[in-house]
């Protein structure tokens, strides 16, 4: 198998955006449409630790349900925002995502939160044949304490080109973490990594 990989990743401009006005109009239709693409975006690392894949149409969805909610239309605020989320969308050696620790129950969540400390920087990815990739987390901010990490994180895994090439190619992805108090990992599905392999452009 080999992936097609058309799409460009550039940074948004305020151009890119719907108005306040447009997006009221589109946003039925546009939610789906974004929804329908998320499903292939999102890898389960275990139970309890999902990694959700940032791209240019992702990050525009959070972009316009920021501005519908702060009903944000002037252009310096529209310019913060998307200063604040262009960062996250993968510049073609990279995959980004939003990294989200989950439990059900709020008094196990904290417990494990601490007992999970430090995580965030044991989180992988490897291309079949080649070595783990360390995740970077939280390059705009630390989320985490010395006493617990964060339920939410954002991360970004640099590839190289021979990584990216045999990817492209059709090798394995796997993610997975190695932290003593939640190792797991998983090879991801096909679709997923069809998905995934449009990011490197």
């Amino acid at each position: 198998r080999s992936y097609n990989t058309e799409k460009t990743m550039e940074h948004l401009k305020r151009d890119d955006l719907y108005s306040l006005e447009q997006y009221a109009e589109q946003r039925p239709a546009f939610r789906k449409r974004v929804l329908d693409h998320k499903k292939n975006r999102r890898v389960d690392v275990g139970p309890n630790f999902t990694l959700y894949f940032e791209d240019r149409l992702t990050i525009q969805y959070q972009v316009q349900e920021m501005l519908r909610i702060e009903k944000i239309f002037e252009a310096d605020a529209i310019m913060e925002e998307l200063g604040a989320y262009n960062p996250l969308i993968p510049d073609g050696s990279n995959l980004k995502c939003t990294a989200m620790i989950e439990f059900g129950d709020v008094e196990l969540r904290k417990k494990r939160l601490a007992e999970m400390v430090g995580m965030e920087h044991t989180v992988w990815a490897r291309v079949e044949g080649h070595d783990k990739v360390f995740a970077i987390s939280n390059e705009d901010l630390e989320r985490s304490t010395e006493d617990k990490t964060s339920a939410v994180h954002f991360m970004r895994f640099e590839f190289t080109k021979d990584m990216i090439a045999e990817l492209l190619g059709g090798a394995d992805l796997e993610f997975g973490c190695d932290h003593e108090a939640y190792t797991h990992s998983v090879v991801v599905p096909e679709k997923t990594c069809q998905a995934l392999a449009g990011d490197f452009t």
